[in-house]
């Protein structure tokens, strides 16, 4: 058993985590819904991602900010938020190209006597004041990663200031090696949790695979295959962007995909965040870029979800033989890219995100329902992009980062 174990232990997390999406799906197949046994153990695995991130993403920005001047944060800060609305716009505009081209829901029925209630959307200007939380244990509590960042980041520029004066120095630097400490306590904590990840993935993998079986791809299998094409083809985009930008895509890969299998299988960008900090973390990424970059990427860029939104409005237009127009097209962009920001944090967002673009459109809101049937499935494959969008971004702009740093330099 002790050699089983140190084999477990020194084998590679992607060849694991390989083996237990493959088993996952052989026990989903096997046992259907019978598989729901092991739900506790996927369970398991997202609350202890979960119990990560507030001190990941805490202790990663104080560090991060004091790490950097705040002329290079407000840049790096721009520059985050110009990539993060340019590449869903570019999302959405993907999932109309290619679903227009395959025309998903062509010689379907709706059934319109199907009623469903979307959530309300709680709109950009509630986002907005979101970030600043009334009540730092609440925004804690609740896992309001905007909250946790403007606090992470007020905290962090305090104790920088602590540092730099002459009265205080000696107590700001006392503060900072405890944040610093309690830093890398959460790291080596991170790596513990990280052994736990295969067990986890084929939990989920197989509970999903036997709750959704092959009927739910059968009846709705094309729209399926067209929004995964589409996710596709905005992962290409992005390998052209790291190849322009020079970044070498095998050593990207080798850390990336990790996080990026662990978000398909949780559905959860937020969930993922431990995972995707530590793979920054490996890539030699800056601190104070990713520690910022990544918590508002998890919030606010949903990259899958654009695409998602565009393939479901061409899908129920086509289902009701409607087929968007070009002043229609030219909506869903627009809107859809709001939405996402708009729609930060919420549970089921990607649902009010739709509800929201076809409510725009006077799209049937019994096709929102319909699309529910395949949430999961859809679900996997577009938080598997959302956070594959947001180290790509954070390691163009690393890289932008280094170019202007030696431009000063020389």
């Amino acid at each position: 058993m002790k050699a089983l174990w140190h084999g477990y232990i020194e084998s590679s997390l992607i060849l694991k985590i390989t083996v237990a999406l493959i088993l996952g799906i052989a026990v989903g197949l096997l046992f259907g819904k019978d598989a729901a046994v092991l739900a506790p153990f996927g369970d398991l695995l997202i609350r202890l991602l979960k119990f990560l991130i507030v001190p990941l993403v805490l202790f990663t920005l104080i560090v991060g900010v004091n790490q950097t001047n705040l002329s290079s944060l407000g840049r790096m800060g721009g520059k985050v938020f110009i990539y993060y609305v340019a590449t869903s716009a570019l999302a959405i505009i993907t999932g109309i190209a290619v679903s227009s081209i395959f025309d998903p829901g062509t010689g379907m029925t709706l059934n319109t006597n199907e009623e469903f209630k979307t959530p309300e959307n709680p709109g950009v200007t509630s986002v907005l004041l979101n970030i600043v939380p009334e009540n730092i244990i609440k925004a804690f509590s609740e896992l309001n990663l905007l909250g946790i960042i403007f606090t992470a980041i007020a905290f962090g520029m305090a104790i920088s200031a602590l540092r730099s004066s002459q009265e205080y120095k000696q107590l700001g630097e006392s503060v900072y090696n405890v944040v610093s400490g309690l830093n890398e306590a959460t790291m080596n904590i991170m790596k513990v949790i990280i052994h736990y990840i295969p067990v986890g993935v084929f939990a989920i993998v197989a509970e999903v695979v036997g709750n959704q079986g092959v009927d739910t791809l059968l009846s709705l299998g094309n729209m399926v295959l067209v929004l995964y094409a589409a996710l596709i083809v905005q992962i290409g985009f992005y390998i052209i962007f790291m190849l322009l930008a020079k970044i070498n895509l095998n050593d990207f890969f080798r850390e990336a995909r990790t996080p990026m299998i662990t978000a398909f299988v949780t559905q959860s960008s937020s969930g993922t965040l431990p995972i995707t900090l530590q793979a920054a973390k490996n890539m030699n990424l800056s601190k104070s870029l990713y520690g910022f970059s990544l918590p508002l990427g998890a919030t606010i860029n949903m990259d899958g979800a654009a695409i998602r939104i565009a393939v479901s409005a061409v899908f129920a237009a086509n289902i009701i033989g409607d087929p968007l127009s070009f002043t229609d097209i030219l909506q869903v962009v627009l809107i859809g890219t709001l939405a996402s920001v708009g729609t930060a944090g919420v549970p089921g967002a990607g649902i009010i995100m739709i509800a929201t673009v076809f409510a725009q459109l006077g799209l049937p809101m019994e096709a929102v329902g319909l699309l529910t049937a395949i949430d999961v499935l859809v679900g996997m494959g577009c938080t598997g992009l959302n956070v594959t969008g947001d180290l790509v971004g954070t390691s163009i702009i690393n890289k932008s980062e280094k170019k202007n740093s030696q431009g000063n330099e020389g």
